[in-house]
């Protein structure tokens, strides 16, 4: 088995296909949205692929040592990822092509008009997780 992370992006990716921004949505829109990211959840839970997930809103805080007490503290710069991430998965699968596979199926949420996004999502695997990348 092999942990992937899945990003969702709020900008930053190619432009989805159905790519209607989320704060455009109605509000039955936005629950069927995440009502299909639940039930994928649910899904994978059953199959054991599932780790976990969050939404992430877009406060961010850096924070670096600077010395002993010290730790500064800001909102930016960012490297934009505030602007960026709107939330993550991780999946433990047995191999690249099922997160390939599992990513797409992501991929299909429903947005406005109850259409599928359509959206890219960024697929990273773990570091030490052994995968192959085929086009």
């Amino acid at each position: 088995m092999a942990k992937y992370l899945l990003l969702k992006h709020y900008r930053g990716a190619p432009a989805s296909v159905n790519d209607v921004p989320m704060d455009q949505w109605t509000q039955e829109e936005v629950s069927a949205h995440v009502q299909y990211m639940r039930d994928f959840a649910a899904r994978l839970e059953k199959s054991g692929e599932f780790v976990d997930s969050q939404a992430l809103t877009s406060e961010g805080t850096f924070v670096r040592y600077d010395g002993e007490g010290r730790p500064p503290v800001t909102d930016g710069p960012f490297a934009e990822t505030k602007d960026l991430i709107a939330g993550w998965m991780v999946i433990d699968v047995d191999s690249y092509e099922r997160a390939v596979e599992l990513a797409g199926e992501l991929s299909a949420a429903p947005g406005a008009g109850g259409k599928p996004i359509h959206e890219w999502l960024e697929l990273r695997p773990f570091m030490g997780a052994s995968h192959t990348i085929t086009d």
